[in-house]
């Protein structure tokens, strides 16, 4: 009893540091995924001068947003039946796969088929982390940690595009995919050595792969990302290519319920909706990308253009929301972990969400920068009470078994929101510049003016006349994308007020667990080792 008693209390001394080495690694995983999008958005100038191929440039960012989006639920059951450790490192592996086979393409074509790849990796990489710190840590306890993760998005926000400019002026552009290799194998090593995950029972027959679920799901997230894509931009929304993909769509959607509905191991189990939280923190999680995702696409592109902010230093553009998002979602997480009270916090996020993307929506030539930061960190606050939180909710929604498809589910919900913000506000933002060109200027010089660029740059070679009617075609842009935010934004708010205030998985701090507490601080004292 005496050893029983030694061992438990040597177990209780390792975990915080191991918790910590561990989260370290997770973290840099998440860097990775995230990271990657900034740093090759800035390089592919360069990469198209290099290999060509200017019309195929769009693919090579649809290609692993494609990838990683259908990927995502995929990774989430796989870890849920043969194990989190096995598929989060293989993940990576492919990750790094991808990254070097990306920096050797020597044409567009190669680049477009390997950055598929290392999209594929990625989705596993996103899923895995949230997964992992689901099984170490219960959600009662998981706040201390919050601010870590918001504190790496803001990391890949501001300095992907800092970082990708620096690589490609000074070392070319295929560092900017090398420099994964490095961070990856650091990754790699730290969770192969410290992460110890209980192994899956064996059962008596050997789990089976939905495939056709798997296949059907793909083909619908597919199409949807397609859609959302194409819509407005290669094609009209009316036309042939985009209904078809629609129909695909629906007919693929409705397919996959009923499929999941009589396999034995469905790759999404829908017996997770049942759950009014977790359907609820998929839906604010939906439009939490949408807002985030339009707000990080047409602030910069407000402030280059009409604010006359150089295109250089863009990722600092978005400090004010970012800062704000990191340093509430820190206060919240810590107020969560301490109380174990949640339910208040997507309710003030939503608020203050829309508050945020109303406030953006009243910006016009004469706003300052300083009113426009002010108005970003009330959109930031809004995100930092939400964006954690809602995976918070879902993963404590669902039991353990479950962990990985709740992860993978509340992450594939926020990616198509962001999918469909970019695609409805840039519909919207395009239609107003234009017709606001056409009114200042007349058809064919709005068409000739609508072939520069919109920074600062090329702005400041116009013709004062056309300058001006450009800065306030993109300020009336941008009033009606962040106007539309706002409207969505509504229903966040509104699904807020129904989340049930089910009590966390975990202690309390300096308490004791009972129930199921007991079971979640047991599991994370064994998780966890040297």
């Amino acid at each position: 009893m005496v050893e029983k008693t030694k061992k438990a209390d040597t177990s209780e001394e390792v975990k915080p540091r191991s918790v910590r080495v561990v989260l370290m690694a997770l973290m840099i995983a998440m860097l990775l995924a995230m990271l990657d999008n900034m740093i090759i958005g800035t390089a592919m100038p360069t990469i198209v001068g290099e290999l060509g191929g200017l019309e195929h440039l769009s693919w090579v960012v649809t290609a692993y947003t494609l990838a990683t989006a259908a990927s995502t639920p995929i990774w989430g059951k796989i870890g849920d039946m043969y194990g989190r450790k096995g598929s989060f490192l293989t993940s990576i592996v492919i990750f790094l796969i991808g990254s070097a086979l990306s920096g050797m393409a020597q044409d567009m074509g190669q680049l477009i088929g390997f950055r598929a790849v290392q999209g594929l990796g990625a989705g596993g990489l996103m899923v895995g982390v949230m997964a992992i710190i689901g099984d170490l840590i219960p959600p009662r306890e998981r706040g201390k940690y919050q601010g870590m993760m918001a504190g790496v998005m803001a990391l890949a926000m501001i300095g992907g595009p800092l970082v990708g400019g620096t690589i490609t002026d000074h070392m070319g552009w295929r560092w900017s995919f090398y420099i994964n290799l490095p961070l990856g194998a650091v990754a790699l090593a730290m969770v192969t050595a410290v992460l110890h995950l209980p192994k899956k029972k064996e059962q008596g027959e050997r789990p089976r792969i939905d495939y056709l679920g798997a296949a059907l799901l793909t083909i619908a997230i597919t199409s949807t990302v397609l859609v959302t894509t194409w819509g407005g931009t290669e094609y009209a929304w009316s036309s042939a290519e985009v209904i078809g993909l629609i129909a695909v769509g629906i007919v693929s959607i409705a397919a996959f319920i009923y499929v999941e509905t009589k396999a034995a191991e469905p790759v999404m189990p829908l017996h997770i909706f049942r759950s009014r939280n977790f359907t609820l923190m998929a839906v604010i999680g939906f439009l939490v990308g949408f807002a985030m995702f339009g707000g990080v696409l047409y602030l910069p592109l407000f402030q280059q253009s009409v604010q006359g902010a150089s295109a250089t230093n863009s990722g600092l553009l978005l400090l004010p929301m970012l800062l704000s998002m990191m340093v509430v979602s820190l206060i919240s997480g810590r107020v969560t972990t301490n109380t174990g009270k949640y339910k208040v916090f997507p309710i003030v996020g939503g608020g203050l969400m829309v508050l945020g993307l109303f406030l953006l929506a009243t910006m016009d030539t004469g706003t300052s920068r300083l009113m426009s930061g002010v108005y970003m960190a009330v959109l930031g606050a809004g995100l930092g009470f939400l964006m954690q939180i809602t995976m918070l909710v879902a993963q404590n929604s669902v039991e353990m078994k479950d962990m990985g498809v709740a992860s993978s589910s509340a992450t594939l919900f926020r990616t198509l929101g962001g999918s469909f913000g970019v695609a409805l506000m840039g519909s919207l933002f395009t239609s107003q510049v234009t017709d606001t060109m056409t009114e200042r200027l007349g058809p064919e010089a709005a068409v000739k003016a609508g072939s520069a660029q919109l920074d600062a740059a090329s702005l400041a070679k116009l013709p004062g006349v056309v300058r001006e009617a450009y800065q306030h075609a993109v300020a009336a842009g941008t009033h009606s994308a962040f106007l539309l935010g706002a409207g969505i934004a509504v229903l966040g708010f509104a699904a807020a007020w129904f989340v049930k205030e089910v009590p966390l998985r975990g202690a309390a701090p300096g308490g004791a667990a009972g129930g199921t507490e007991k079971e979640a601080s047991a599991a994370q004292e064994t998780a966890v080792a040297h």
